[in-house]
């Protein structure tokens, strides 16, 4: 599992160039790689099938994303973007799976406070992973070229996701959402 060639500093991307650790790159892929860390902690606390399976799906879906972050257009062959391309699909099928889900929740007519069931509760501090792995991805998308437009709009769907998952989720385990309430200093 160790090579020691990290040992100074410097990784490699896919197509084999030596960078610092803390380029953009690397960055976006640490982030990527905790957000799919938290979708499996949340997998362990989801009682509902449908979101477990579209959890681990979605984890797939992010080795895959990372697959691209790993490959800058600069130096990959065409043979190498062709091995990692992420198709914009995977978008649209979180966008389907927004609307099935959202179907069976009540309209949201507040700003809700992130817990509810333990399934909920992983789901909402996932989002914010996702949000951070979003914002990872931003310097990228100047720079990287490839499918890095498709990787950055997944990500942002995924947090969308991830909130509606997470309301679903506490909806069927009969837990009521908290509402959000200005408080006062005096605690009223």
């Amino acid at each position: 599992i160790y090579t020691r060639t990290g040992d100074k500093g410097k990784t490699s991307t896919y197509t084999g160039q030596r960078l610092p650790k803390d380029d953009v790159i690397f960055n976006a892929l640490g982030a990527v790689d905790t957000l799919s860390s938290h979708i499996g902690l949340s997998r362990v606390y989801c009682k509902q099938d449908d979101i477990s399976q579209d959890l681990k799906s979605i984890q797939c879906n992010l080795q895959d994303l990372g697959s691209v972050i790993a490959t800058p257009l600069a130096s990959a062959t065409p043979q190498q973007l062709a091995t990692v391309s992420f198709s914009a699909r995977h978008i649209s099928s979180l966008e389907s799976k927004i609307d099935t889900y959202t179907a069976h929740l009540p309209p949201l007519t507040n700003f809700i406070l992130p817990s509810g069931s333990k399934c909920s509760a992983h789901l909402h501090v996932t989002r914010t992973f996702a949000r951070t792995a979003e914002r990872s991805v931003v310097p990228l998308l100047h720079q990287h070229g490839g499918d890095i437009d498709s990787v950055f709009k997944y990500l942002n769907r995924l947090s969308d996701y991830l909130f509606t998952a997470a309301r679903y989720c506490s909806h069927q385990d009969n837990v009521p959402e908290e509402i959000y309430t200005k408080q006062t200093p005096d605690g009223s």
